[in-house]
């Protein structure tokens, strides 16, 4: 049974209706808005007084903790008993067989290479000092200050 995709373009497809729905118009409209209205005055409230503190706190008494009982060790025996190095076992050493005696090998023959023919004579190279000098291009320099385009008038930054 095949798999229809539809809900997977719903998503985009709402994006791209809802963005273009949206223009700059209503930003500028909203931030007019913002500069122009009056605002309600905000009425100042008493300052709260907050009762004084004590200055002298009751002292409390120091808490006294008992001291703690010594431990007490049992004492360490006169001779402590030391443990013996492992022995390790030793290996006979392997004997081995002689190396049997190997025959030289023979130098091989090879038969003589061929002669190369001789490779005919190139023509003379041109002279550089008769070919013309390349020129680098100009690359324009870019002016100070670039103007940015806007797509809408640019916001005033003043508050009247």
């Amino acid at each position: 049974m095949g798999h229809h995709h539809e809900p997977s373009i719903l998503l985009p497809l709402l994006l791209m209706i809802t963005l273009s729905l949206m223009s700059g118009k209503e930003v500028v409209a909203s931030r007019h808005l913002l500069e122009t209205a009056v605002l309600p005055a905000i009425p100042e409230l008493p300052k709260v007084e907050l009762p004084s503190l004590p200055t002298v706190l009751p002292t409390l008494p120091k808490l006294e903790l008992p001291p703690l009982p010594k431990a007490e060790l049992p004492p360490l025996p006169d001779h402590l008993p030391t443990q013996q190095q492992p022995e390790l076992p030793t290996l006979p050493k392997p004997e081995l067989s002689a190396v049997p005696h190997v025959p030289a090998l023979e130098k091989p023959e090879l038969p003589p290479l061929p002669e190369v023919p001789k490779l005919p004579e190139l023509p003379a190279l041109p002279h550089l000092s008769e070919l013309p000098k390349p020129t680098l291009p100009t690359i324009p320099s870019l002016p100070k200050k670039i103007p940015f385009p806007y797509l809408s008038p640019p916001l005033s930054t003043t508050s009247p």
